[in-house]
């Protein structure tokens, strides 16, 4: 499929797709993982008291790591759910 406005500057095939199947696994795989780290991270935090080990301070940083990737794998997933709903639709229109 040629992009109107661009030529080809790579040297990739002409048909070259994205791994939108890994993608996929990956992101139904880890984003459960990661919210439960979210979670279980921010329940931890809550209930250090101080002088724990490890502190609060490094669970609550920890427990923000995580939800960053869980959004970040929450919005690769929408992208590649949309990517694939509208591959398959070529698919038929052809």
């Amino acid at each position: 499929m040629r992009i109107p406005g661009r030529s080809r500057t790579g040297t990739e095939p002409v048909t070259a797709r994205s791994a939108l199947g890994l993608r996929l696994l990956l992101s139904v795989l880890y984003l459960p993982v990661f919210i439960a780290g979210t979670v279980l991270f921010a329940l931890w935090a809550a209930r250090a008291e101080p002088g724990d080990s490890p502190s609060a301070d490094s669970l609550t940083k920890v427990a923000w790591i995580c939800a960053a990737l869980a959004l970040l794998g929450a919005v690769d997933l929408a992208i590649v759910l949309t990517r694939r709903r509208n591959e398959r639709g070529r698919r038929r229109g052809r």
